[in-house]
């Protein structure tokens, strides 16, 4: 089931930017733009949960439309970390497919509940 999927790599892709959040903390001594990293990445799962326990179909999909969004954020975060020399190429390469492959399944998700919540 693509939900349970979703959890799992949602919940993955956070533990993986919580430890990239404490390592620029620590290293780069950078707070602001990792704080709006940390925030987005973690809500992209977080979401992916409040809607597994969805109250309705129209509200499945809209806290999944919210998680894509963070998702997207997540991504502008990690672009920009990157092109300010806060991540090297090898950090952003590890973590920007993850994120990518995250978005492509909440995406296809969303749009397979769009498709059966209208029919």
């Amino acid at each position: 089931m693509s939900e349970s999927i979703i959890k799992k790599k949602s919940f993955e892709l956070a533990v993986i930017g919580i430890q990239l959040y404490k390592c620029l903390v620590s290293d780069k001594k950078e707070f602001v733009m990792c704080k709006q990293f940390l925030l987005s990445i973690t809500s992209v799962g977080a979401n992916v949960r409040e809607a597994v326990n969805a109250q309705s179909k129209s509200d499945f999909i809209h806290k999944l439309s919210i998680s894509q969004k963070e998702c997207d954020e997540t991504m502008y975060w990690l672009e920009l970390l990157k092109d300010t020399d806060y991540i090297s190429d090898e950090e952003f390469k590890n973590i920007y497919p993850k994120c990518e492959e995250v978005l492509k399944i909440i995406r296809s998700i969303i749009i397979t509940s769009k498709a059966t919540h209208n029919s």
